[in-house]
């Protein structure tokens, strides 16, 4: 998490790589497809639909080298409100509290009905789960900085709602990169992000096989809590081309994945 920088609106925003751009194009097209179905969800008589993001970050990011652009919470809150179903319900949550209270202040500044929660994604997942109502339409937007920070508790946290659809960024270059202090034991990020690992992958395979079998791990867990992980994966690439991390969904109902492979295919899917 590096230094906040002066922003085009008057505020502080943090530097990101080209690549969020690509990420939040696909978060804006799920948004958009799925439109229909929130619609049915908004009204006084209705439950409600939520959007929740628990790495929020100042809801504005300039990329390096290049242009200002809207964080993930505010281009979701934007895209679903161009689209005339606006989320009833904007929770965001972030471990850094500078960070948050920009975010809540961009958010309410457009109108957007939010409720922010600091600390660690883990213990806050717990908290807004506990706040949602059973019976609304959910969407989370998962996107931590790396593996250490995407505890699988975030996933056991919302399992259990009947209606919970997740896009989750997972780092593929973690998985590369600290695949050997894993190993050795000397970091316990695979056993945060899917826990039991090390009794299900054969540590005398080759790199490759061993990084395979935890992410099969890991979407055995998240099946195995109720949630299907999708199938159609985005890869996230770097400006050389270097692989960073995959965009995935995971849901209960075979429209969301339907949803997915639309927003997922480049060039396709209705965009405002």
């Amino acid at each position: 998490m590096g230094e906040l920088i002066p922003g085009d609106d008057g505020q502080l925003v943090e530097e990101v790589g080209s690549w969020a751009t690509k990420k939040h194009e696909y978060l804006r097209r799920y948004i958009d497809i799925s439109r229909g179905v929130r619609q049915g969800f908004i009204g006084p008589r209705n439950a409600g639909a939520t959007y929740i993001d628990l790495f929020s970050g100042p809801g504005r990011a300039k990329i390096r080298n290049g242009a200002f652009i809207d964080g993930s919470c505010v281009a979701a809150w934007e895209m679903s409100r161009r689209g005339g179903s606006p989320f009833t319900e904007v929770v965001i949550a972030d471990s850094d509290a500078e960070r948050l209270d920009l975010a809540e202040q961009r958010l309410r500044k457009l109108g957007a009905p939010v409720k922010a929660h600091l600390g660690k994604a883990a213990v806050t997942a717990k908290i807004i789960a506990g706040g949602l109502n059973p019976y609304a339409l959910h969407f989370a937007f998962i996107d931590p900085f790396n593996l250490a920070a995407f505890d699988f508790e975030v996933i056991k946290a919302f399992a259990g709602f009947q209606r919970i659809d997740m896009i989750v960024h997972v780092s593929k270059m973690d998985l590369q990169r600290n695949l050997g202090f894993n190993v050795k034991a000397q970091q316990n990020a695979f056993e945060t992000f899917a826990p039991g690992w090390r009794n299900v992958v054969n540590l005398s395979q080759p790199q490759a096989a061993i990084r395979r079998g935890v992410f099969d791990h890991w979407r055995d867990l998240v099946a195995g809590a109720g949630i299907a992980p999708s199938a159609d994966m985005k890869l996230i690439t770097g400006r050389k081309g270097q692989h960073l991390y995959w965009l995935l969904l995971a849901a209960k109902h075979e429209l969301a994945h339907k949803f997915w492979k639309v927003a997922s295919n480049d060039g396709q899917g209705s965009l405002l």
